[in-house]
C-alpha cells in the first residue's frame, strides 16, 4: 500500500501529486524546488541559496514520515546549469552524513518557475 506524505513545512502539491509517498519501507519526496513554503517564493541569491531551500524541503518531508537526511540513499539533481555543480554541491554535502546517498543530477533546458535547482529524494525506514 502506499500512503501519501504531506507537510506545512514544505511547498504545498500544486497539481496532481504528492509532496511524498510511502511504499512500503520506502519513502520517495516529488522533486522540490526552492521555495519557502512561508513566503511561496525563491530565497534571495543564487545556486547555494536555491539548493539549500530544495533540501530543506526534502527534509521537512522526510522528518514528516519519520525520517531524517541519513535515511536517503538515493537523489536526483536538476539543474539549469551544470556550470554551477561546485556550488550546488558544497551545499548538498552539508545536507548528507557518510555513506552519502547515490545521485544522479542533470542539467535540464528549464525547470518549473526558472529555477536553478529542483531535488527528489528516495529514503527508506530501517
Amino acid at each position: 500500500m502506499k500512503h501519501p506524505i504531506s507537510t506545512p513545512a514544505a511547498p504545498a502539491a500544486i497539481g496532481p501529486y504528492s509532496q511524498g509517498i510511502q511504499a512500503g519501507n520506502f519513502v520517495f519526496t516529488s522533486g522540490q524546488l526552492p521555495i519557502d513554503p512561508a513566503t511561496g517564493a525563491f530565497p534571495d541569491g543564487g545556486i547555494r541559496e536555491q539548493t539549500r531551500q530544495s533540501l530543506t524541503n526534502v527534509q521537512a518531508i522526510l522528518r514528516q514520515a519519520g525520517l531524517d537526511m541519513a535515511d536517503v540513499v538515493k537523489t536526483t539533481v536538476f539543474m539549469a546549469d551544470m556550470g554551477d555543480f561546485a556550488e550546488m554541491n558544497s551545499i548538498y554535502a552539508e545536507f548528507f552524513p557518510e555513506p552519502c546517498p547515490a545521485r544522479s543530477a542533470f542539467a535540464v533546458k528549464t525547470l518549473p518557475k526558472g529555477a536553478l535547482v529542483e531535488i527528489e529524494a528516495v529514503a527508506v525506514k530501517g
